[in-house]
């Protein structure tokens, strides 16, 4: 057994600490701007419709039972840049996959978009115990 002991950390403790009301609040009122978002997409806007669902419709967490998967075909068949919900002038980075199983697919990431997943895996490190004092290697 290691004796490597994960101290109880947190990289920002506003929303890590933050009561569970608050936070569900927060993540619903955030599932409305993303299906907001979504609905500037065609394929989503349309899988949507089918199932009823807009913005306002969504009132609680539970009602994420009722969106629609997504799966690699969707992507594929939308390639390559289908379902890209602004120009690509405003995309700060595009990922394409290798397609070693079929299509390439392509996710396009703004400036927020990367801040915000900087912001997630410091989070997830800093749960994992790393410190100021840890070095890693991102390739």
């Amino acid at each position: 057994m290691s004796d490597f002991v994960v101290e109880n950390r947190m990289w920002n403790p506003e929303f890590e600490a933050m009561p569970r009301a608050e936070l569900e609040e927060l993540q619903v009122q955030r599932l409305r701007e993303t299906v907001e978002r979504a609905s500037a997409i065609n394929f989503y806007r349309e899988r949507f419709e089918s199932c009823g669902i807009t913005a306002d419709s969504i009132r609680n967490l539970d009602d994420l039972r009722r969106l629609p998967f997504t799966t690699k075909q969707d992507l594929r068949d939308n390639y390559p840049f289908g379902f890209f919900a602004l120009p690509k002038s405003e995309l700060a980075r595009i990922h394409a996959s290798s397609g070693t199983t079929g299509k390439p697919t392509f996710v396009g990431y703004t400036k927020n978009d990367l801040e915000l997943w900087s912001e997630l895996v410091a989070r997830f490190l800093t749960a994992g115990g790393m410190t100021e004092d840890h070095v890693t290697l991102t390739l």
